[in-house]
């Protein structure tokens, strides 16, 4: 079965990849004049409960443990 993903689901991706993997204590910032596909991600992954703010911030327990097994599955295919 082929599944056609969105292209905000892979800037969702891009964007929480960004993230440290290892500290729940660091954060990013997307800024207004970032590109409308970033600011729509970060809105986004915010609405989805996996980061604290609209425009980034940190990652909430719930994005955490996204961010970590997107990394696996990225290291996976690297």
């Amino acid at each position: 079965m082929i599944k056609n993903y969105s292209d905000t689901l892979f800037e969702e991706m891009k964007l929480l990849s960004k993230f440290p993997e290892k500290s729940q204590l660091e954060g990013i910032k997307i800024h207004q004049d970032a590109s409308p596909s970033v600011i729509t991600a970060a809105k986004s992954l915010f609405d989805k409960g996996l980061i604290t703010q609209t425009d980034g911030g940190y990652l909430t327990d719930s994005g955490f443990e996204t961010v970590d097994h997107l990394h696996r599955v990225l290291v996976t295919l690297s």
